[in-house]
């Protein structure tokens, strides 16, 4: 599915031209994510002209008359596509479940269930199947659902997540049979690479401000060494300073001014500056104004549209576009 809002458009008219029935059967295919992400874009749309809907199905059309080749060998198309698209950690689970039958849907159906309801599911767990099930939700989904355990199962948590080097075989096999799903073909499947510091710190960087120092804390005291590493890895709001001039106007062109000006409202003096100074002065004179007139705002609100944001920052690095950090070998990208 395309990522871009013009694509996003592009598949929400499709799918409604296509009617209930037939959308419900390609929206199985989705993820959790592209289906929230599709839902919001067909709830915004209000009309849509004749030609545009005639437009859309044209292309997809052409697109799909041009998809008539097959490759010869399947297996090696898969391995390299997912490589290339990847990398070699991320890729080497996914290929063998794919390849060798195998089947985490019982850890996957957790990433269609709110936070409390995942929270509510693991409440009793042992912290390290906590974590070992955490390492597989999207960061944001797996520091929503820690958000709903007291400080000590968090700290925990988050100390054995930093602490994991990848998950043997047999433990995911048993991880999933303990949410009623049995994984297939475990003994060929090579160990997961997840959890590790980057996992940690992508998690605890969404945790929000007052949290996320009760959770360094905890485990600098157990590790001292541990939770520098992790800090390194991390980059929080204010490391938007950080960032060349470049990245921040890309950033910027995907992030609304109201967002920014609740987002500005918990960041040092020195990071509006920088912000402001990447923007034509017309719209810099315009968040000023925003900004001294804004009344109080929650500071729930405030970490949440700085969490948003970074959001922004992490897909863009990820897509190559700009650079997070600029420590050499321990540039967080």
């Amino acid at each position: 599915m395309a990522d871009t809002d013009d694509g996003l458009q592009d598949a929400a008219i499709f799918l409604m031209s296509l009617g209930e029935e037939e959308a419900a059967e390609v929206f199985k295919h989705f993820s959790p994510k592209e289906v929230q992400r599709l839902g919001e874009t067909i709830a915004r749309m209000r009309a849509v002209s004749k030609d545009k809907v005639d437009g859309v199905v044209d292309k997809f059309t052409a697109e799909a008359a041009s998809q008539s080749l097959l490759v010869s060998d399947t297996d090696n198309y898969v391995r390299a596509v997912l490589k290339r698209a990847l990398g070699d950690d991320k890729a080497s689970l996914l290929i063998d479940r794919i390849l060798q039958g195998g089947d985490v849907s019982g850890i996957e159906s957790l990433k269609w269930m709110d936070p409390i309801s995942v929270a509510e599911l693991l409440r009793n767990e042992h912290p390290q199947i906590l974590a070992a099930i955490l390492v597989h939700l999207d960061q944001d989904h797996a520091a929503n659902v820690l958000k709903q355990f007291t400080e000590r199962t968090r700290n925990d948590v988050m100390l054995r997540i930093a602490t994991m080097e990848g998950i043997q075989p047999m433990a995911l096999k048993d991880l999933n049979e303990a949410l009623y799903q049995v994984l297939a073909g475990g003994d060929k499947i090579r160990k997961s690479s997840l959890g590790g510091v980057k996992a940690a710190a992508e998690i605890i960087n969404l945790l929000g401000t007052s949290l996320e120092t009760s959770v360094v804390d905890s485990i600098r005291e157990s590790d001292p060494d541990l939770a520098q590493k992790i800090m390194d890895k991390m980059f929080t709001f204010e490391d938007v300073n950080k960032l060349d001039n470049k990245a921040i106007q890309s950033v910027l062109k995907e992030v609304s001014s109201d967002a920014l000006v609740i987002a500005l409202k918990g960041a040092s003096n020195e990071l509006k500056e920088k912000i402001l100074g990447n923007m034509s002065s017309r719209a810099a004179e315009a968040l000023k104004e925003d900004l001294e007139s804004r009344g109080p705002v929650r500071l729930s609100e405030v970490e949440a549209q700085q969490k948003d944001i970074l959001k922004v920052v992490r897909r863009l690095a990820d897509e190559g576009q700009i650079t997070i950090g600029g420590g050499g070998d321990d540039a967080f990208v």
